[in-house]
Formats: C-alpha cells, structure tokens, sequence
C-alpha cells in the first residue's frame, strides 16, 4: 500500500513539473504493459495448469524423503521450470512439508523458482538480449543450488 501512494504522489509531483513529459511516460508505460501482458498471461495460465494436473501428494511422492539426490535434483528442475507467484508459492511450500517433504528439497525448489525464470526466458530475452537473458539464468542457477545446498548442510 505505501508503494502505490509514494507512486501517486510522484506521479502527481512529476505532472506538476512537466505535463508534456509525465503523460508521454505514462502512455510509454501502458504500451508496455500492453505488450507484455499477453506473454505474461500465457505463462501464468500454463503454469496454473501444470498445478492443477500435478496436485501435491503427487509431487511430494517424487520430492519426499526416501528420493534423496533425485528428489533434491527434481526440485531444482521443478523450481526453475515453473512460474508460480510467492503467494501461492509458500503456501505451496507449506504443503508439501505436510507431505513429507524435506525442509532442504523445499529450499532448493523455493530458490530456484524465484531466481531462475525458463517460463520466461523468452519475455526477458525480449528486453536484453538472448545472451544476457541465459547467463543471468545459468548463473543464478548456480547461485541456488550453492544456496540450497547450503541449507542443507546447516540443516
């Protein structure tokens, strides 16, 4: 809530400034949104889908404890492959521990859905660039396997 008003106030400050700049961003901003909310709708529509055929006893069968290293490798898999917002993530999340799910595979499928994004990987290749958009992938790959892994271990 404070972000939207310290928004309006700035838009409202902005367009005391200068009129002419702050519609011409404003109307820059809406082709934008109006161009990536197509792309944006379709990954949240597969992605919703994905949830509903694959219900959580299911993947916590394949995620549970007795899974071990394939178990931890699929929720690195799981994770990056799907687009879910965090509030159904961690409710997500909180179900699968219900299931039986380790808290270290939870930490691996939690780090690499919020910091790896193949569903999206064309969107953001669209804005930076094939190359940046697949580095910046890889590396963050990397980053939450090293994190999950360290969870692991602490835990």
């Amino acid at each position: 809530m404070i972000v939207l008003i310290v928004t309006f106030l700035s838009v409202v400050v902005s367009y005391l400034v200068d009129k002419k700049k702050t519609i011409a961003g404003i109307q820059a901003g809406l082709r934008l949104f109006l161009q990536v909310l197509p792309s944006v709708f379709v990954l949240i529509w597969v992605t919703s889908t994905l949830i509903y055929l694959l219900p959580a006893g299911v993947i916590a069968h394949y995620l549970g404890r007795e899974a071990g290293l394939t178990g931890y490798l699929l929720a690195a898999l799981l994770g990056a492959i799907s687009l879910i917002p965090s509030f159904i993530a961690y409710p997500l999340a909180g179900v699968l521990l219900k299931y039986g799910v380790s808290i270290q595979v939870i930490a691996m499928f939690l780090s690499t859905l919020f910091m790896v994004g193949v569903p999206s990987i064309q969107l953001e290749a669209r804005f930076y660039g094939w190359r940046t958009a697949i580095v910046r992938n890889v590396v963050y790959l990397a980053g939450a396997i090293i994190a999950g892994t360290f969870i692991a271990l602490i835990i």
